[in-house]
Protein backbone atom coordinates (compact mmCIF):
# COMPACT_ATOMS: atom_id res chain seq x y z
CA UNK A 1 0.00 0.00 0.00
CA UNK A 2 2.82 2.35 0.93
CA UNK A 3 4.54 1.58 -2.37
CA UNK A 4 1.36 2.38 -4.32
CA UNK A 5 1.02 5.71 -2.52
CA UNK A 6 4.63 6.54 -3.37
CA UNK A 7 4.08 5.74 -7.06
CA UNK A 8 0.92 7.86 -7.07
CA UNK A 9 2.81 10.78 -5.56
CA UNK A 10 5.51 10.54 -8.23
CA UNK A 11 2.90 10.45 -11.00
CA UNK A 12 1.15 13.54 -9.60
CA UNK A 13 4.45 15.36 -9.26
CA UNK A 14 5.35 14.62 -12.88
CA UNK A 15 1.92 15.77 -14.01
CA UNK A 16 2.36 18.98 -12.07
CA UNK A 17 5.70 19.61 -13.76
CA UNK A 18 4.13 19.00 -17.16
CA UNK A 19 1.33 21.46 -16.48
CA UNK A 20 3.75 24.03 -15.11
CA UNK A 21 5.80 23.92 -18.31
CA UNK A 22 2.81 23.98 -20.65
CA UNK A 23 2.92 27.07 -22.87
CA UNK A 24 0.47 29.86 -22.16
CA UNK A 25 -1.84 30.75 -25.06
CA UNK A 26 -0.91 33.73 -27.19
CA UNK A 27 -2.88 35.47 -29.89
CA UNK A 28 -1.08 33.30 -32.47
CA UNK A 29 -3.02 30.29 -31.20
CA UNK A 30 -6.36 31.60 -32.48
CA UNK A 31 -8.10 31.27 -35.82
CA UNK A 32 -10.75 33.73 -36.99
CA UNK A 33 -12.78 34.26 -40.16
CA UNK A 34 -11.95 36.88 -42.73
CA UNK A 35 -14.52 39.02 -44.54
CA UNK A 36 -15.10 36.19 -46.99
CA UNK A 37 -15.81 33.68 -44.23
CA UNK A 38 -12.49 31.90 -44.72
CA UNK A 39 -10.39 30.78 -41.72
CA UNK A 40 -7.36 32.90 -40.90
CA UNK A 41 -4.74 31.79 -38.40
CA UNK A 42 -3.50 34.74 -36.39
CA UNK A 43 -0.11 33.04 -36.33
CA UNK A 44 0.51 34.93 -39.58
CA UNK A 45 0.86 38.05 -37.42
CA UNK A 46 3.43 36.48 -35.12
CA UNK A 47 6.15 38.96 -34.22
CA UNK A 48 3.97 42.01 -34.90
CA UNK A 49 2.44 44.51 -32.52
CA UNK A 50 -1.35 44.30 -32.85
CA UNK A 51 -4.29 46.45 -31.88
CA UNK A 52 -7.47 44.34 -31.83
CA UNK A 53 -10.65 46.42 -32.02
CA UNK A 54 -14.39 45.65 -32.05
CA UNK A 55 -15.96 48.27 -34.28
CA UNK A 56 -19.28 49.64 -35.50
CA UNK A 57 -20.27 51.94 -38.35
CA UNK A 58 -23.19 53.80 -36.72
CA UNK A 59 -21.59 54.67 -33.38
CA UNK A 60 -20.55 57.95 -31.84
CA UNK A 61 -17.03 56.51 -31.70
CA UNK A 62 -17.01 55.53 -35.41
CA UNK A 63 -14.78 58.53 -36.34
CA UNK A 64 -12.01 56.72 -34.47
CA UNK A 65 -11.59 54.82 -37.74
CA UNK A 66 -9.66 57.87 -38.98
CA UNK A 67 -7.21 57.76 -36.07
CA UNK A 68 -6.86 53.98 -36.32
CA UNK A 69 -6.03 54.24 -40.02
CA UNK A 70 -3.54 57.03 -39.34
CA UNK A 71 -1.90 54.91 -36.66
CA UNK A 72 -1.72 51.95 -39.02
CA UNK A 73 -0.20 54.02 -41.82
CA UNK A 74 2.36 55.53 -39.45
CA UNK A 75 3.64 52.26 -38.00
CA UNK A 76 2.78 49.42 -40.42
CA UNK A 77 6.32 49.40 -41.81
CA UNK A 78 7.63 48.86 -38.27
CA UNK A 79 5.54 45.74 -37.74
CA UNK A 80 2.23 47.10 -36.49
CA UNK A 81 -1.26 46.04 -37.58
CA UNK A 82 -4.82 46.92 -36.60
CA UNK A 83 -7.21 43.95 -36.60
CA UNK A 84 -10.82 45.10 -37.04
CA UNK A 85 -13.76 42.94 -35.90
CA UNK A 86 -17.16 44.55 -36.59
CA UNK A 87 -19.73 43.74 -33.90
CA UNK A 88 -23.45 44.48 -33.78
CA UNK A 89 -23.97 43.72 -30.07
CA UNK A 90 -23.96 47.30 -28.83
CA UNK A 91 -27.05 49.25 -29.80
CA UNK A 92 -27.25 47.46 -33.15
CA UNK A 93 -24.70 49.95 -34.46
CA UNK A 94 -22.99 47.64 -36.97
CA UNK A 95 -25.91 46.79 -39.27
CA UNK A 96 -25.55 45.42 -42.75
CA UNK A 97 -23.33 42.75 -44.23
CA UNK A 98 -19.58 42.63 -43.83
CA UNK A 99 -19.29 43.67 -47.49
CA UNK A 100 -21.38 46.78 -46.78
CA UNK A 101 -19.33 47.55 -43.69
CA UNK A 102 -16.07 47.30 -45.64
CA UNK A 103 -17.45 49.54 -48.38
CA UNK A 104 -18.53 52.10 -45.79
CA UNK A 105 -15.12 52.08 -44.08
CA UNK A 106 -13.09 52.36 -47.26
CA UNK A 107 -15.37 55.02 -48.71
CA UNK A 108 -15.63 57.20 -45.61
CA UNK A 109 -12.42 56.54 -43.72
CA UNK A 110 -10.02 55.08 -46.32
CA UNK A 111 -9.51 52.02 -44.14
CA UNK A 112 -6.77 49.68 -45.40
CA UNK A 113 -6.01 47.58 -42.31
CA UNK A 114 -7.40 44.01 -42.07
CA UNK A 115 -11.14 43.74 -41.45
CA UNK A 116 -12.61 40.41 -40.40
CA UNK A 117 -16.09 38.90 -40.36
CA UNK A 118 -18.73 40.29 -38.00
CA UNK A 119 -18.50 38.64 -34.58
CA UNK A 120 -19.99 38.50 -31.11
CA UNK A 121 -17.58 39.59 -28.39
CA UNK A 122 -19.77 38.85 -25.35
CA UNK A 123 -22.10 36.04 -24.37
CA UNK A 124 -22.26 32.40 -25.37
CA UNK A 125 -21.64 33.17 -29.04
CA UNK A 126 -18.51 35.22 -28.40
CA UNK A 127 -15.60 34.01 -30.52
CA UNK A 128 -12.74 32.38 -28.55
CA UNK A 129 -10.35 35.22 -29.40
CA UNK A 130 -12.40 37.80 -27.52
CA UNK A 131 -13.06 35.44 -24.64
CA UNK A 132 -9.29 35.12 -24.26
CA UNK A 133 -8.68 38.86 -24.64
CA UNK A 134 -11.14 39.61 -21.84
CA UNK A 135 -9.45 37.02 -19.62
CA UNK A 136 -6.12 38.76 -20.16
CA UNK A 137 -7.32 42.31 -19.49
CA UNK A 138 -10.57 43.04 -17.72
CA UNK A 139 -12.46 46.30 -17.48
CA UNK A 140 -10.69 48.97 -15.41
CA UNK A 141 -13.00 51.93 -15.91
CA UNK A 142 -13.82 54.54 -18.53
CA UNK A 143 -11.45 57.15 -17.14
CA UNK A 144 -12.42 60.76 -16.63
CA UNK A 145 -14.45 63.27 -18.59
CA UNK A 146 -18.04 63.84 -19.62
CA UNK A 147 -18.17 60.99 -22.16
CA UNK A 148 -16.74 58.55 -19.63
CA UNK A 149 -19.31 59.67 -17.08
CA UNK A 150 -22.16 59.26 -19.55
CA UNK A 151 -20.99 55.77 -20.51
CA UNK A 152 -20.86 54.75 -16.86
CA UNK A 153 -24.34 56.09 -16.20
CA UNK A 154 -25.80 54.34 -19.23
CA UNK A 155 -24.29 50.98 -18.38
CA UNK A 156 -25.11 51.18 -14.68
CA UNK A 157 -28.78 51.56 -15.58
CA UNK A 158 -28.55 48.33 -17.57
CA UNK A 159 -26.44 46.48 -15.01
CA UNK A 160 -25.51 48.03 -11.63
CA UNK A 161 -22.66 45.53 -11.37
CA UNK A 162 -21.22 46.15 -14.86
CA UNK A 163 -17.88 47.52 -13.63
CA UNK A 164 -16.90 44.25 -11.93
CA UNK A 165 -17.26 42.20 -15.13
CA UNK A 166 -14.57 41.83 -17.81
CA UNK A 167 -17.07 41.97 -20.68
CA UNK A 168 -16.60 44.35 -23.57
CA UNK A 169 -18.65 47.41 -22.66
CA UNK A 170 -19.07 49.11 -26.03
CA UNK A 171 -17.82 49.56 -29.57
CA UNK A 172 -14.18 50.47 -30.17
CA UNK A 173 -12.70 48.69 -27.17
CA UNK A 174 -9.05 48.04 -28.01
CA UNK A 175 -6.55 45.40 -26.91
CA UNK A 176 -2.84 46.02 -27.46
CA UNK A 177 -0.81 42.88 -28.11
CA UNK A 178 3.01 42.84 -28.01
CA UNK A 179 5.39 41.07 -30.39
CA UNK A 180 5.31 37.94 -28.23
CA UNK A 181 1.54 37.67 -28.61
CA UNK A 182 0.66 38.80 -25.09
CA UNK A 183 -2.02 41.34 -24.22
CA UNK A 184 -0.31 44.31 -22.58
CA UNK A 185 -3.11 46.89 -22.43
CA UNK A 186 -6.83 47.41 -22.84
CA UNK A 187 -8.31 50.73 -23.88
CA UNK A 188 -11.98 51.57 -23.53
CA UNK A 189 -13.58 53.61 -26.34
CA UNK A 190 -13.35 56.70 -24.13
CA UNK A 191 -9.54 56.51 -23.97
CA UNK A 192 -7.66 59.33 -25.66
CA UNK A 193 -6.30 58.03 -28.96
CA UNK A 194 -3.06 59.89 -28.22
CA UNK A 195 -2.59 57.55 -25.25
CA UNK A 196 -3.32 54.57 -27.50
CA UNK A 197 -0.76 55.81 -30.03
CA UNK A 198 1.86 56.30 -27.32
CA UNK A 199 1.32 52.77 -26.02
CA UNK A 200 1.66 51.35 -29.53
CA UNK A 201 4.86 53.30 -30.15
CA UNK A 202 6.33 52.01 -26.89
CA UNK A 203 5.97 48.42 -28.14
CA UNK A 204 7.73 49.03 -31.47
Amino acid sequence: MKKLLTIAAVVLALAGCKNASAPTATIADFTVQDADGQPVSLSQYKGQVLLVVNTATKCGFTPQYTELENLYEQYKDKGFTVLDFPCNQFGGQAPGSIAEIKEFCSGNYNVTFPQFDKVDVNGEAAIPLFTWLKEQKGFEGFGEGRTAEMMGQMLSRQDPDYASKPDIKWNFTKFLVDRKGNVVARFEPTADMKDVAAAVAAQL
